[in-house]
């Protein structure tokens, strides 16, 4: 599994958690598909999910400090899940430009929805995120 799957897995493993309340280990089993390696053996993938939970409260924050005019429940699941887990990379996945973790979360936002626009709000949000982050 390359870190694209990785990232795509992860935003689906996050929206049934958020969803079904279902443990993060249990959403990342259900997620794979059955030609798909083990989670276990992909420590990439289960460092976004777990640590993007384990996290939560200070990403939710962080977030919620970068919208203007909106609130943190109004965004979709889905794009709540991608930039839950880009703000999680770009805390905490020191290895990874964090660059590299929003234009992945743009990608991901578009290719979720196939339009332009969740990619737009996904780069501002996480524009701003990264400012937070380097002050």
């Amino acid at each position: 599994m390359n870190r694209r799957l990785a990232r795509i897995r992860t935003v689906q493993a996050l929206y049934q958690i958020e969803m079904t309340e279902v443990s993060p280990t249990e959403a990342m089993a259900s997620v794979l598909e059955e030609d798909e390696e083990d989670y276990r053996n992909n420590p990439f993938f289960e460092s976004l999910v777990k640590g993007t939970t384990t996290h939560l409260e200070e990403i939710d924050r962080l977030i919620q400090g970068a919208l203007e005019h909106w609130t943190l429940s109004r965004i979709s699941r889905v794009d709540r899940a991608i930039l839950r887990m880009a703000v999680y990379e770009m805390k905490y996945e020191n290895d990874i430009p964090v660059n590299v973790s929003i234009n992945e979360a743009i990608d991901l936002a578009k290719g979720f929805t196939g339009e332009e626009e969740p990619g737009k709000f996904a780069n501002g949000v996480l524009s701003k995120v990264a400012k937070m982050l380097e002050s």
